[in-house]
């Protein structure tokens, strides 16, 4: 059982809870998450299985939106509705124009200090460790890309919105920014994940449709196959002399690929260290691993091999 579940993740529940719970109904260990999503967040949580756990540094590297709603007037310990209110500013609050204005001003690069809750770690530690020990702690602001944050309804103090935004972005910093900005304090209240990368949370199945499916022996109707991740990448058939040379990490060269097959609008740039990256397949089909572009022409050099 090796590829990846699309999974509708209910509120209330941490990523750890959906990953411990689809562990269970399989009765396999190796199963993961690519992207946490906070108990307060609904909506597309992308579990891998067997083999697949392998590919996070791909995944995690993916463009991600979300649809929710901040609450003005408030702002909050966890910068959510989960967390204590902080601060209370009153007065009026902004219009619906100012408003959009100053949620304007979050997109492109930006520099985004994380959430004192979470599990980015100063000094060796997470954050949310030195936030429960009631010890005031500076992480340094972190770049992130902010592709798009728009308002799509206000209903003072409620405001609806959408964002598309890089990897390693918090909502939660960009709704407690906003409040800040617009002097009226602000938390997130809601948020659903609506898409990672390539995927869509209309695809995703509610987690208990996913147990259910596992318990009636239909496991192959949620998991998608291995073979069919990273689509995006030239896909380059391996001769069986290539597979045992795979194995032992040795460079591979022109005679080892027995066909090479580029994906039509293939992106082949690798998302953590901006290089080439190529699938390699048995000939039998089976996903064996990926290579980079060797020093010497027609050369490949394995970096990650998903076989025994």
């Amino acid at each position: 059982m090796d590829g990846l579940i699309l999974v509708d993740k209910p509120r209330g529940l941490t990523s750890h809870d959906v990953v411990a719970r689809v562990r269970r109904c399989l009765g396999i260990q190796k199963v993961g998450h690519f992207g946490t999503l906070d108990p307060l967040a609904t909506g597309l949580l992308l579990v891998a299985v067997g083999r697949a756990v392998k590919l996070f540094p791909f995944f995690s590297a993916h463009d991600k939106s979300y649809s929710g709603e901040i609450r003005l007037g408030v702002a909050t310990d966890t910068y959510d509705a989960m967390g204590r209110p902080t601060a209370n500013p009153g007065g009026e609050l902004p219009g619906r124009e100012a408003v959009s204005e100053a949620m304007r001003s979050f997109e492109g690069e930006i520099l985004q200090a994380p959430p004192p809750y979470s599990a980015v770690k100063l000094a060796g530690k997470p954050l949310y460790k030195w936030a429960r020990a009631r010890q005031a702690v500076a992480c340094p602001p972190r770049p992130v890309t902010v592709h798009t944050f728009k308002l799509t309804g206000y209903r003072p103090p409620d405001v609806e919105f959408e964002v598309r935004c890089g990897p390693g972005t918090y909502v939660r910093s960009l709704a407690h920014a906003l409040g800040e900005g617009l002097g009226c304090g602000a938390h997130l209240a809601r948020l659903r994940r609506l898409s990672a990368g390539e995927y869509d949370v209309s695809r995703a199945f509610p987690l208990d449709r996913v147990e259910d499916l596992v318990k009636e022996g239909r496991a192959g109707e949620v998991v998608l196959p291995l073979e069919s991740l990273l689509p995006g990448l030239t896909k380059m058939i391996l001769t069986k002399t290539a597979e045992d040379r795979l194995q032992k990490g040795r460079v591979l060269a022109a005679g080892d690929i027995q066909r090479m097959l580029p994906t039509p609008n293939a992106d082949e740039t690798e998302p953590v260290g901006g290089r080439q990256a190529y699938r390699l397949f048995s000939l039998t089909g089976q996903f064996l691993g990926l290579a980079h572009p060797g020093p010497q022409p027609e050369t490949f050099i394995p970096f990650l091999v998903l076989v025994p």
